[in-house]
């Protein structure tokens, strides 16, 4: 009686724990399961949810850096006030973003609609910079053309100018007096003096060459004699020469028609001349037209 007792209990505590272990089985493993794959599909989503946080604080930031290198290609002050706006606008989104929790959806969600409108302005304002980029290339290209063209005028109005210069230089000099065949006579009482002793008078003379060019009418000759010792013998008077004064020793006015002319002047000596080298050089309208040195002996 006692065994079979003892059996029927151990049978009984054989049924109930297969009962046991077949409920651990079918019940309450597959739940402990299910709660564990549950945990890491909740871990995986919330890495995604940060990953997707850092990638949008990203953009954010590349958005405020492309923003920042576009003011620096234009200088249109209305058109950087507003890019500064929108990148203010763009510096403010990024900071709500880091402080907003990667598991907030809500707030992600719109902080993505507002990347959305924050990339689609930048994409706007950037073709209208390259608009405006490719407008001011060729009005720069025209500037550069125009700067060319003018350069180019400006060399050529010079190089007239300086054949104008050259010209008149030429026709000023073509035009100019020339004093030819320049001769100088001592004079005693009756005829050419042989010693300077002897001399009472000085005469010069020579021809203005035929001038065609030259203009006609009444002309004052100047003539200046400069004595070995360096010192000029007087006239009573000076003229105009490179914008100084010079003293003359004799002056002639005469009729200039274009053609061959000459001239004699004469200096009365009223000072003891000596031996040596006589400079004669003679002048007309502002210029030197000729000169020659005379060497007299006692």
């Amino acid at each position: 009686m006692k065994k079979s007792l003892l059996t029927t209990i151990l049978t009984a505590l054989a049924a109930a724990l297969l009962v046991a272990a077949a409920l651990w089985l079918l019940v309450i493993k597959p739940k402990n399961d299910d709660l564990a794959l549950q945990d890491e599909k909740m871990k995986s989503m919330q890495e995604l949810a940060e990953l997707e946080k850092e990638e949008m604080e990203s953009e954010y930031a590349q958005l405020d850096i492309q923003y920042g290198e576009m003011m620096l290609q234009i200088t249109n002050d209305s058109l950087i006030a507003q890019l500064t706006h929108e990148q203010l606008r763009a510096q403010q989104l990024l900071e709500e973003l880091r402080q907003v929790k990667a598991d907030n959806a809500a707030e992600i969600t719109r902080l993505k609609k507002e990347l959305n409108s924050v990339r689609a302005v930048l994409r706007d304002y950037i073709r209208m910079v390259d608009s405006l980029n490719q407008v001011n290339q060729t009005l720069r290209n025209e500037n550069t053309q125009l700067t060319g063209r003018l350069e180019e005028s400006n060399r050529q109005n010079q190089n007239l100018q300086q054949e104008r210069q050259e010209l008149t230089e030429r026709v000023t000099i073509a035009a100019q007096l020339n004093a030819t065949a320049i001769s100088m006579t001592r004079l005693g009482k009756k005829k050419a003096a042989r010693k300077m002793s002897d001399t009472m008078s000085l005469q010069v003379s020579f021809n203005i060459a035929r001038n065609v060019t030259a203009e006609n009418g009444q002309r004052t000759i100047f003539v200046r004699i400069m004595t070995p010792t360096g010192s000029v013998l007087q006239g009573g008077g000076f003229f105009n020469y490179e914008n100084r004064q010079l003293e003359y020793s004799m002056k002639k006015v005469i009729e200039y028609s274009g053609e061959e002319t000459p001239v004699t002047v004469y200096w009365n000596v009223e000072e003891t001349l000596m031996a040596g080298d006589y400079h004669v050089s003679i002048f007309a309208d502002g210029n030197m037209i000729g000169d020659r040195t005379f060497t007299f002996e006692k």
